[in-house]
């Protein structure tokens, strides 16, 4: 590697023990994502950390068995040749709660870590922006929703996290900044999305996840995929809208029978709803929308979250200051190009460059 790599790199990783085990593992029959695999998930992101320099790895504890794992791996010797960083626990007393990710992004951002890998769904992942500022985050997919975090190989999610923790690659380069949906109750700021938000009919919060298509009002997005599964496949397979475009959308819906237009889309794993369409709009960065319904509930990355009455003034604002993402494909690109994992070996006297055919 290469040796101009920032002394004492720290990076955080953050690990949902209860992503990818919400009731539509019920309703929808959808995959359970197991602590043991996000425990295998870590240590091969720990071995990428160390590969890079980083010098110590600072986790979220937990009460769900989590961290127990990773405190017997800790015990287990490495393959010949391999390091990790230091591995140090957050030092708090775990609710088992959304303040626990809070908290820990919280108290990495206070230590200096130079990136946060995060091991969670669409509701983790909103979670850590709302703490985690200027750091960049490296999202791998073990949730339900999985729209804003990726699929990778979590060894090399590690690599390019640790490249741009330590300063061998830069953040300027490596990185982009995301859109978001910030949600504004009475002129006051409430909560944020990072892909969708939806106003629904419904009155309460109830089991939070949100998997039917009754009752759905009003859909707004960041961004929107074909490809993507939950709410913003609804706007992804009428309109497609890239990460990186300068606006975003927002539908009116109603119920299929009512509608001239209809789209099937797959809102939950296992779960092709048909969903009328009113109206489809563009709205721009830092413009802001009117909710028109008078009661309901709003839901965040899929999750119900608050509940709003005919006394409140909901609005909705597509905002620039999204969290920083690291582009892993872009990262390993420059890395390659900078020769950051060549060296270059003493040749023994006398050998020569064998070729194909052995001349």
């Amino acid at each position: 590697m290469a040796n101009n790599q920032a002394r004492g790199a720290k990076v955080g990783v953050v690990a949902n023990p209860a992503a990818g085990r919400d009731i539509r593992r019920l309703v929808a029959q959808a995959s359970v994502f197991p602590i043991a695999e996000k425990r295998n998930m870590m240590t091969r992101a720990f071995s990428a950390l160390g590969t890079t320099g980083v010098e110590e790895v600072l986790l979220m504890p937990d009460g769900s068995g989590l961290s127990d794992r990773i405190q017997r791996a800790l015990k287990l010797p490495l393959p010949e040749g391999q390091t990790w960083p230091k591995i140090s626990f957050i030092d708090f007393e775990p609710e088992d709660s959304p303040a626990d990710t809070l908290r820990a992004v919280k108290r990495m951002v206070e230590q200096g870590v130079g990136a946060i890998i995060v091991l969670g769904g669409d509701g983790t992942n909103r979670l850590v922006a709302r703490a985690a500022g200027n750091v960049p985050l490296v999202s791998l997919s073990t949730g339900t929703n999985n729209v804003f975090p990726v699929m990778r190989e979590a060894t090399i999610a590690g690599l390019a996290a640790g490249l741009v923790a330590t300063g061998q690659v830069d953040v300027a380069e490596a990185c982009y900044r995301n859109k978001l949906l910030r949600l504004e109750v009475n002129g006051t700021p409430s909560d944020l999305a990072l892909v969708d938000l939806c106003i629904s009919d419904e009155l309460f919060v109830g089991s939070k996840a949100l998997w039917r298509a009754e009752g759905l009002d009003q859909l707004f997005v960041s961004f929107a995929e074909a490809d993507a599964i939950g709410l913003s496949s609804i706007a992804g397979l009428i309109r497609p809208v890239s990460r990186r475009a300068p606006f975003g959308l927002w539908f009116d819906l109603c119920a299929p029978v009512q509608a001239a237009r209809v789209v099937t889309a797959p809102i939950a794993p296992g779960i092709v709803v048909d969903v009328g369409i009113e109206a489809v709009n563009s709205f721009a960065l830092g413009e802001a929308v009117l909710v028109r319904l008078g009661r309901g509930v709003v839901a965040l990355d899929g999750e119900r979250e608050v509940e709003f009455s005919p006394a409140d003034q909901v609005v909705v604002r597509l905002a620039e200051d999204g969290p920083l993402s690291i582009d892993i494909e872009r990262t390993m690109m420059l890395a390659a190009q900078h020769g950051l994992f060549v060296r270059n070996t003493p040749v023994a006297r006398g050998a020569g460059v064998r070729t194909a055919q052995g001349g």
